[in-house]
């Protein structure tokens, strides 16, 4: 299982990366400012705005990448519980018919 882990976790990670590339190229401007090129001030301007649109990228990947850490954390317990349910039932499937054991029904089923 911490294999399947790690492999969700490259997964997850090649898809937010390629969301983020996305999201700059989408927010890139291609078009040169129509002021004067050579101007110092536009051009620290222009990049201080690419740099503000990389850094909320940036936060949105991290929260994005929160929840869906929290969304596997409970995915977990939501596992959990359920087996637990399931082993809870066999026992008192057992118990009500006396230790009997009902043809069809194994340990292994929910």
């Amino acid at each position: 299982m911490n294999r399947d882990s790690h492999s969700e976790d490259t997964l997850s990670t090649m898809v937010l990366e390629n969301i983020k590339n996305k999201l700059i190229h989408a927010f890139r401007t291609n078009t040169e400012p129509r002021e004067d090129p050579h101007d110092c001030s536009v051009r620290r301007s222009h990049q201080a705005n690419e740099e503000l649109r990389r850094a909320q990228i940036d936060g949105a990947i991290t929260w994005l990448r929160s929840e869906l850490l929290e969304m596997r954390t409970q995915d977990l317990q939501l596992a959990q519980t359920l087996l637990g349910l399931s082993t809870e039932i066999q026992r008192l499937r057992r118990e009500s018919l006396g230790g009997v054991e009902v043809e069809g029904e194994g340990e292994d089923q929910l």
